[in-house]
């Protein structure tokens, strides 16, 4: 195999990093940043959820999750409430005018990002899904060797 993968990877890379592009411009549009809307994503159609469950659904790292929130609340798009069950963890939830914001942005967003995939058939999105989960299983199994907690189970998928 030699150095084949890198190949693979810089597509792969590339792809998302395309993807995240072409996304950006609805989600830009709507005054909000990439990992703003994952967290409106996320929240939308839900009584909300504790900060670790939100971590471990979105794409954001623990270190910028936080500060995301944050500016969210300052927007007055999700209120963050102190957990009954520990007193050091937060729950999270669209306010009234986050849920109007994620009724809003969403749709756009996701018939936005579908025009990539117009051409694509059910034969291709499952050969692409096969690929991706079979590279998702080897990280996976990667990590459980090395006893590395991999907040991005396959059982966290969004769409």
């Amino acid at each position: 195999m030699g150095e084949r993968y890198l190949k693979s990877i810089r597509l792969l890379a590339e792809c998302m990093q395309g993807f995240e592009r072409f996304s950006g411009e609805s989600v830009r549009r709507s005054g909000l940043t990439h990992a703003q809307f994952d967290i409106i994503a996320t929240l939308g159609n839900t009584p909300g959820m504790s900060y670790k469950e939100l971590g471990e659904r979105t794409l954001i790292t623990k270190g910028t999750l936080t500060g995301v929130i944050e500016r969210l609340e300052q927007k007055g798009l999700v209120l963050r409430e102190r957990s009954e069950d520990d007193k050091r963890s937060y729950f999270v939830r669209l306010t009234p005018c986050g849920e109007a914001a994620f009724r809003e942005v969403f749709p756009k967003v996701v018939a936005h990002g579908k025009q990539l995939f117009a051409a694509y058939s059910e034969a291709d999105f499952d050969e692409i899904d096969q690929a991706l989960k079979k590279l998702r299983q080897s990280i996976l199994d990667s990590d459980r060797i090395a006893g590395v907690s991999n907040a991005t189970s396959p059982s966290k998928e969004k769409l």
